[in-house]
């Protein structure tokens, strides 16, 4: 009599065990699509974080530019003073352009992330004003005599 129970169960015993692997593969894949999500989510923030590192390095380079002529104008000669300020303001405008080169092209595109993506016209408008100045603060270095 055991015999036969031990065929009985061992048919249903391979059919649960055969939903409970199927619910398990489930599982995982539900939670592997969820780790890719999460992981496109913080590709986006890296690259709003490098967004802002170019930015915050040339408002530093503006702002130095800006300084450099006021700061080296009686230690070395004024045009020396002026093209290091221009250096410094060039490098500037390299930096707000490279940084929303950076943002709008970052290479393969990463899985669906759950967030959204700073708007492009956001970025360029804002950096093409942060260039308009650089050049406005690059014209006035060479023109304004201190």
């Amino acid at each position: 009599m055991r015999g036969t129970r031990e065929k009985d169960s061992a048919p249903a015993r391979l059919a649960e065990s055969a939903i409970k692997l199927k619910d398990s593969a489930v599982q995982q894949t539900d939670s592997a699509d969820r780790r890719t999500e999460l992981a496109a989510d913080r590709t986006i923030f890296a690259a709003e974080r490098a967004y802002a590192a170019w930015v915050r390095t040339g408002l530093s380079a503006l702002a130095a530019g800006v300084g450099a002529k006021a700061l080296l104008k009686d230690v070395v000669d004024p045009w020396l003073a002026s093209a290091t300020g221009s250096v410094l303001i060039l490098f500037s405008g390299f930096c707000f352009l490279a940084g929303v080169w950076r943002e709008l092209d970052p290479g393969a595109p990463p899985p669906r992330p759950d967030i959204r993506r700073l708007p492009p016209w956001l970025l360029v408008s804002v950096n093409g004003f942060l260039v308009l100045v650089a050049l406005a603060a690059l014209v006035g270095i060479w023109v304004v005599r201190a």
